[in-house]
């Protein structure tokens, strides 16, 4: 009897993930987060996926030794170049991730936020500084590289690397499969028509089915229009995307390419967020001994210049401070939080107007509402683990981290009905649910402040019935959020882009 040939295993995807921050060496929000645990993860499955950032003072002076293995000098209209290959330890995982640096003092090397200014307003050369992020991709990802190593897919994210899919849909010779990740629609990469020349784009390129925008161009629906696939991070928000509400202006584009879009929830480093084994804790713990959670809030009260009382139900938010986030909601429900009786301690930073409102906000209340204004990372780990539950009224919210945070630390989180929300957060009724369903945390649906309120006292309610509490934080602390769901729907979906 003959026998059919064994079907060839396919190759192990190689992966060039083009990215414009990441953690610890940069990060602004999720992006940075994701930058570095997603490959990490991919790599214990066996892809070889190699990161290429920025050369910032920050990624330059973090990163260790580097070696220099291109130069890019004639690459009109960017400015010279040179490309270093490092390793990237990110978080307590093990195992390196190789990268490429791309080092360009002219547009990288200043002080300051990546996107912003110490003011808060854009680098006036963003689409220069990001659109040599996504050339020099572009030409690492094609049989113009100077580079051994071949991608045969790029991983782009978000629009500072939009502009790569369009680079290489203009490119003759052989060149990697496209896959454009959106973390956040909102933020498109809009500049004037003239950028088309000055980031070397053909006049072609100008055009509706292209990078034209409403008499400008955007550098992500560039990435939208060329990429061989687009993916959102979580299943919801690939379907809010493509209706008017939270498309953004691109929900047609969206809508049109439908087939072409998958949804992926983030998952979160379990390493990195682990209150067993977490050093900015004071004591350690785990769904088995929950009552080391105790020792966080303590010290979390003190830290903050709350009042010391173990009692009280203390409610935290750590997040980017802007109208999307829903901070509006809480200075607008702040007096009946405080009132229940409750305690609020906030960490981020944003929109001045609110910041201002928010540190105004703790002045008149104080030891019952606490504001800091910034980035601490340390801080954040503290709030996860000292709240007894965590705000995210956000208007939308491609995915979100900080619920999955909350949950394995047994921190119940209140979130709005949207995007990853949705996907990864379930909605705490009645006891019952805590069994039927696995409830671990509160939902609410309109974006208004009695909603958010409504949600606050259902969470109250349920602090103050411990057995339900208990039962509410164990569900949380059980649930797996790590990358490893993640990585392999990415490793598939990379499979299908190189055959």
């Amino acid at each position: 009897m003959n026998q059919a040939p064994p079907h060839p295993r396919p190759r192990a995807p190689r992966v060039l993930f083009i990215t414009p921050e990441v953690h610890p060496l940069a990060k602004t929000g999720g992006l940075g987060d994701v930058s570095a645990a997603l490959p990490a993860a991919l790599r214990e499955m066996g892809v070889d996926v190699r990161l290429l950032i920025p050369g910032y003072p920050s990624v330059l002076d973090g990163i260790g030794h580097t070696r220099r293995v291109a130069a890019f000098d004639t690459l009109p209209p960017f400015p010279p170049s040179i490309l270093r290959s490092a390793r990237l330890s990110t978080g307590r995982r093990p195992m390196e991730t190789p990268a490429y640096v791309i080092d360009c003092p002219v547009l990288y090397q200043r002080a300051g936020d990546p996107y912003v200014d110490a003011e808060g307003r854009d680098w006036p050369d963003n689409a220069l500084r990001f659109g040599l992020l996504s050339r020099i991709g572009a030409i690492l990802s094609s049989d113009a590289s100077p580079l051994a190593w071949r991608p045969r897919v790029t991983h782009c994210n978000d629009w500072q690397s939009g502009l790569a899919p369009a680079y290489l849909d203009f490119h003759a010779g052989r060149k990697a499969a496209t896959l454009m990740v959106i973390h956040n629609l909102a933020f498109q990469g809009i500049f004037p028509a003239d950028t088309v020349a000055a980031t070397g784009l053909p006049p072609a390129s100008f055009r509706m089915d292209g990078v034209e925008y409403h008499g400008g161009m955007s550098f992500l629906k560039a990435g939208l229009y060329y990429a061989d696939h687009i993916a959102t991070v979580s299943p919801t928000y690939a379907r809010e995307i493509q209706t008017p509400a939270l498309g953004f202006g691109l929900h047609g584009l969206l809508a049109a390419r439908r087939d072409r879009i998958i949804g992926i929830v983030n998952g979160i480093d379990t390493n990195e967020w682990n209150p067993a084994t977490d050093p900015a804790l004071p004591q350690r713990y785990t769904a088995a001994t929950p009552e080391g959670k105790a020792a966080s809030k303590q010290a979390l009260q003190r830290t903050m210049g709350l009042h010391a009382d173990p009692g009280i139900p203390l409610f935290g938010a750590v997040s980017r401070i802007t109208p999307q986030k829903g901070y509006d909601l809480i200075l607008e429900i702040a007096p009946q939080l405080i009132d229940l009786p409750a305690q609020l301690v906030i960490l981020g930073s944003g929109a001045t107007p609110l910041e201002q409102a928010l540190t105004q906000l703790a002045r008149n209340h104080p030891g019952r509402i606490a504001v800091r204004i910034g980035f601490d990372e340390r801080l954040s780990h503290l709030i996860e683990a000292g709240a007894d539950s965590f705000l995210m009224p956000s208007r939308f919210e491609p995915c979100g981290l900080n619920q999955m945070y909350s949950q394995r630390y047994g921190t119940p989180p209140i979130v709005r009905a949207t995007g990853g929300l949705v996907d990864t957060v379930t909605d705490y009724s009645t006891p019952a649910a805590l069994f039927a369903n696995g409830a671990s945390g509160f939902m609410f649906t309109e974006m208004t402040a009695a909603s958010l309120l409504d949600a606050i006292r259902r969470a109250v309610a349920a602090y103050h019935d411990r057995p339900v509490w208990r039962r509410l934080m164990a569900n949380g602390m059980s649930r797996d959020f790590g990358w490893h769901g993640s990585a392999r729907a990415y490793r598939e979906l990379y499979l299908s882009l190189q055959s």
